[in-house]
This record gives C-alpha cells, sequence and structure tokens, in this order.
C-alpha cells in the first residue's frame, strides 16, 4: 500500500512497569487502538520522555520463538530488548506488531525451519511454502503513528524496506538509527540471508 492510510483512533492507554536488561524499571505506557485496517490487536510501547521530537521508533514483529522463547535461531529477542533499552534513554515508541514469521504465522514459520535444516534460507523457505518471501506491510505501523501523532521519526532499524514503506505511507524517517549485531553460532546463516538477500545494514563476522 502507499498514501496516507485511514486515520486509526487511540483506544486507551495503559501504564505498565517494564523490566529492562539492564535490572532497571521504567514506567511504560501500552497503548491500543482501533481502526486498523487489519484488525489485528497491534500494540504500541511508550518510552521515555513523551514529548522528545523526533521520537526514537522502533517497529518490532512479534517472534514468539525468539522474544519469549529466548530462541538463538534468529536476533529477534536481543533486538527487542535493545530496542527498550534505547528508546527508553531517547525517549518514543515501539510498535509491536502482530507479523509473527514475517507475517506467514507462527506454524508456517516452525516449518520454514524445518526446510532451512535442509539447506534452504530464510526467504526461500518461506517461498517454497507459497508465501512471499516477506509478507510484512507497514499500513497498520503508519496508522499507529498517525493516531499517536508521530509523523516525524528517528526508525530504529537495519531494515531499509521498513523505512521505504513508511515514507510511502505519508511517514517522515528523518533518519535511521542502526541497531547491534546479535550474532550467535545458530543465527549465522540467518543474518547473512538477511544482508545478502533484503539489504539489511549489517556485517557478520564469522
Amino acid at each position: 500500500m502507499s498514501g496516507r492510510p485511514p486515520p486509526a483512533g487511540v483506544r486507551a492507554r495503559v501504564p505498565v512497569p517494564l523490566a529492562l536488561p539492564d535490572g532497571t524499571t521504567v514506567r511504560g505506557r501500552l497503548v491500543t487502538f482501533e481502526g486498523l485496517v487489519d484488525g489485528r490487536e497491534h500494540l504500541a510501547v511508550e518510552l521515555g520522555d513523551p514529548d522528545r521530537e523526533p521520537p526514537l521508533v522502533r517497529l518490532h514483529s512479534e517472534c514468539l520463538t525468539g522474544d519469549v522463547l529466548g530462541s538463538e535461531r534468529c536476533d529477534c529477542g536481543a533486538q527487542l530488548a535493545e530496542a527498550l533499552a534505547q528508546i527508553s534513554a531517547a525517549g518514543g515508541v515501539l510498535l509491536y506488531l502482530r507479523q509473527e514469521g514475517r507475517g506467514i504465522g507462527l506454524y508456517a514459520k516452525l516449518d520454514a525451519y524445518l526446510l532451512q535444516d535442509a539447506g534452504l534460507d530464510t526467504y526461500d523457505a518461506n517461498v517454497a511454502l507459497g508465501f512471499g518471501a516477506d509478507e510484512r506491510d507497514y499500513t497498520v505501523a503508519a496508522q499507529m503513528l498517525g493516531a499517536l501523532g508521530r509523523t516525524s521519526v528517528r526508525l530504529l532499524t537495519n531494515n531499509p524496506d521498513k523505512a521505504d514503506q513508511l515514507v510511502r505511507l505519508g511517514i517522515d524517517v528523518v533518519a535511521c538509527v542502526p541497531t547491534g549485531v546479535h550474532r550467535r553460532d545458530a543465527n549465522v546463516r540467518y543474518l547473512e540471508a538477511k544482508a545478502r538477500r533484503a539489504a539489511h545494514t549489517i556485517e557478520v563476522a564469522r
């Protein structure tokens, strides 16, 4: 989708104390929405100074295996922890998007893992299952940012597609702030595929 999306609204803001990886606790505000085009329950996490401009923003796609279970096949859990800490310090918003497996869903992602074990990379595995290499559409992210009044942002990402889509959807991305490279023995092929196939701005040391 391109062009400014239909407006969404804030449904509720709920204060929640959040424990950061360094052991500190910060006051977060979880924001729910109405009117999102895909009807899913996406969530915003407001952290730090709410008036800081431009805010630091992270679009984080849900990853149960990495975010919750600590899987080392990806870098998602480490990126989530890093983003919460950075945004808390800088002031901004983390958008937690219900896009498991780059949009193909949890079970299909686990099926893709089996294909990766047989030799396919993370993108070709999705295609072999009948999906696009990356099914994610960030229209809802632009809607959420618009509802929050955050239409000019610093984007915490190594993924140029996130910035490109947001710009096409009417969000002013004034800068891209790189995340760390969270290399593990189990995710080297995954990280290399992200750099090679999707132009992620990372260097993966063997």
